[in-house]
Formats: C-alpha cells, structure tokens, sequence
C-alpha cells in the first residue's frame, strides 16, 4: 500500500546503496507485468507470439488470458520458447477478493452492499479499486479457497505464483484512525502482520508439493522481510512506486524505509523487482537511474498492466 506525503525530489545522494550482484543464476534481470493480456492482441495465439519474442526473464501474467479463458501448457511452453530459463509466474491476490474472479458468487453483493450469503471473511470494498473487497486473510475458508487457485496454477504449467496485496495487513493496524504497528490479531492472538507471515508460508508450501522449485513472489509488504522465516520461504520481492507514484516524486520517508527493508533480501540474494509507473521521458530516466544505483531489477510500465512496457538493458 502506498504512502502519501510531500513529493520532493529525491538526490542520489540520498540512496542508500544496496548492491548490484550475488543473486542466483536463476535471477532475472528484465521482467514483464501483464495483467490484461487480451490488450495485447484480442486473439490469444498473437498474445502468446508477442509474450514468446519479448526480451524478458520472467513474466509474471493473470492465470486467464480473458474472461474463463485458461492458459495452456502449449500456450506458456511457447512463450518461453525464445529464452533460455525464461519463468512465468501467475498473478493471485491474496489479500482481496476480487468480484471478477470464477469464486466470486452474485449473491453476496445487492445494491452496492454485503448480503447477509456473502461469507464471514468477506470485507469492504476498497475504494481505490473498484470490485475489490478486503479479506480477513487469516481465515482457513478464505485460505482454503485460494489454495485451491494455488492448485490450479500449478497444474496449468506455471513456474510459480506472484502475490499481490500482501500490505493488506496494513488495513488492519490501522482502527478508528489510530495506527498500531504489529497490532494484535484478537482472532488469533498474534500480530496482523505475522498472521500475513504465515499465509504466505502455507501458500508457497502447497504451491511447492509436487513442484520442488516453484517461484514465490510477494508484492509490497516489505516490512515481513525483518521476518527470517519469511525470507527464507520466498524467491525475491515485487515492489511498487518505490521513488515515483505516477508523474509524482515519492517522499523521501517513504523511499528511505523501503529502501532499508529491502536490505534484509538483498543480504540474502534474492532479487528486487521494482515497477514503477510514470510516463514522462524525465521520471523514466530518474527510475532508471535510481534502479541501477540500489541493484533493483526495473520495470517501467502503465498502472492498468496492459502492456510489456520497458525493462532490462
């Protein structure tokens, strides 16, 4: 989740400089971001011919091309075809129910309100992003549910999942405009941020029964990392808006402690993948600039994730 504040230009002298090298062999150094795939091409046979001859290591894609549409193995065999060790990781919110998705069920909603079907887990909708619903995430029928998508993913062929709104226990420290790090979960006697924790633990777990060296990346929530057992259990981390939010500048605060936990993967070696949004030849450049100086794997692309947009050398 983004933190808002004064936007102020960010000097290089300010970063904090974290290193360029020590990942694995298997790290990339480009990447892709695709979420609306069909964007590319309405057919899906020219979507995967533009994915296969795009100059990425991974690419991280919804686990349907459109609608109920399903990648097949075929369809990702081929995209990795033209590149050596090239991954493909399937998106999968872990943190929000989405009213988009093949669970969702018509009668939880009525009138822009929570029916009294919709199931205890099940929250307000977040109003940034329309038809998305805050989760308790740490219950076992929400849990249940999404490692059953975990499933599905790996039997379609992917190389692993990307976990999206895993900050989501942010929402949760803060209660009747009082911000409480760590709070207490009452349901389960530990820390919000510890329940996301173990979540995750489970996820990639599963996501590794049968498939020994399945991908695990959460996005945001950088703040787990200071978790050993967290770290241990994931390939590298996706970070978002981390020097600008759009055409804006981030604050410095905000820069400067992301900056700091990211400090605890990259002593591990695992890779930094950072997307960031602006459009102005001027912000690219700065996000560029700023990338390579912290030894972060960039990607500059558009906020909606329909295109390839621009990463790698």
């Amino acid at each position: 989740m983004i933190s808002h504040g004064l936007h102020r230009f960010l000097p290089i002298c300010f970063v904090i400089v974290i290193g360029h090298s020590g990942f694995s062999e298997t790290a990339p150094s480009s990447f892709g971001y695709v979420l609306q795939s069909d964007s590319l091409s309405e057919s899906k046979l020219a979507a995967v011919q533009k994915l296969a001859n795009c100059d990425r290591d991974w690419i991280i894609l919804d686990g349907r091309f459109s609608g109920d549409e399903p990648w097949s193995k075929a369809d990702l065999k081929e995209i990795r075809a033209c590149r050596p060790n090239k991954k493909i990781l399937a998106y999968l919110s872990i943190g929000e129910a989405e009213d988009y998705r093949p669970y969702w069920q018509a009668g939880w909603m009525k009138k822009g309100q929570l029916t009294s079907d919709a199931p205890h887990w099940l929250g307000k909708e977040n109003t940034e992003w329309h038809g998305n619903f805050r989760v308790r995430y740490w219950e076992s029928d929400w849990q249940n549910l999404m490692l059953s998508q975990v499933d599905e993913i790996m039997k379609e062929g992917f190389d692993g999942v990307y976990l999206d709104i895993v900050d989501g226990f942010e929402t949760f420290e803060l209660q009747n405009g009082s911000y409480e790090k760590n709070r207490i979960n009452p349901d389960t006697k530990q820390s919000f941020r510890r329940d996301m924790v173990d979540w995750i633990k489970r996820i990639a777990a599963r996501a590794r029964e049968g498939h020994a060296t399945a991908i695990v990346i959460p996005q945001n929530g950088s703040q787990l990392l200071e978790h050993s057992d967290f770290l241990s259990v994931i390939n590298g981390i996706g970070i978002e808006d981390l020097f600008t939010e759009g055409e804006k500048l981030q604050s410095r605060s905000h820069t400067k402690k992301i900056l700091e936990d990211i400090r605890f993967i990259k002593d591990g070696m695992k890779p930094v993948l950072l997307v960031e949004y602006p459009s102005s030849a001027v912000r690219i450049a700065l996000c560029k600039k700023m990338a390579e100086a912290n030894g972060l794997v960039l990607l500059v692309t558009d906020r909606e994730l329909r295109t390839i947009g621009q990463s790698g050398k």
